[in-house]
């Protein structure tokens, strides 16, 4: 019987987040149980389609937090993919501002050391902006993968509504990687 990896997915509201089913596919063909958590803006706009993606997880999806003395209702995390991670969630994240769920639980897993990977999903002109630089220098201060630039999302100019191309391949391969380097016993890592 093969145990299959618990992977916290969280999506910001950024145009590949309509990709989710696949991606959560695509995890699932990878032995990983997915449990998709949303901002708020996420969860407004895929909606439509919430009950399919519990249904295609088999677990609830999230945006909120649990109300005090609620049971959790997702198994514990043995690593974590943030993609698309916004400008705002990345900074959030890299600043523990946690007042949305999906950021909280980014938070907390660098914490509890779960292995975390991110991959942004923003223009050029605010991946100009100087607090984005610190922001990603502070999340790999602290362990995550990031993905950006040449091995993952290189952003495009401001202006259009989706980008052209949005590896998420390259996330679930290098989630595989941290996942497994994790897993690995300490002499050999």
């Amino acid at each position: 019987m093969t145990t299959r990896k618990t992977l916290y997915l969280l999506c910001s509201a950024a145009p590949p987040v309509f990709d989710v089913a696949h991606v959560i596919e695509d995890a699932q063909s990878r032995g990983w149980d997915v449990c998709l958590g949303l901002t708020p803006t996420a969860a407004h706009w895929v909606a439509g389609s919430l009950d399919g993606l519990a249904a295609l997880t088999g677990h609830p999806v999230r945006w909120q937090y649990k109300l005090p003395g609620e049971p959790d209702v997702w198994p514990a995390a043995d690593a974590l993919l943030f993609a698309p991670a916004t400008f705002n969630s990345l900074n959030a994240w890299a600043l523990g501002l946690t007042d949305r769920f999906a950021v909280g639980v980014a938070a907390e897993a660098l914490g509890k050391g779960t292995p975390a990977v991110t991959m942004p999903c923003l223009n050029a002109a605010l991946a100009a902006h100087p607090q984005f630089d610190q922001s990603l220098a502070a999340l790999r201060g602290a362990g995550v993968t990031v993905l950006h630039g040449e091995h993952g999302f290189t952003p495009g100019p401001a202006g259009p509504d989706a980008p052209a191309h949005y590896p998420w391949p390259a996330a679930l391969d290098a989630l595989d990687a941290a996942a497994a380097a994790a897993a690995a016993p300490a002499d050999l890592r």
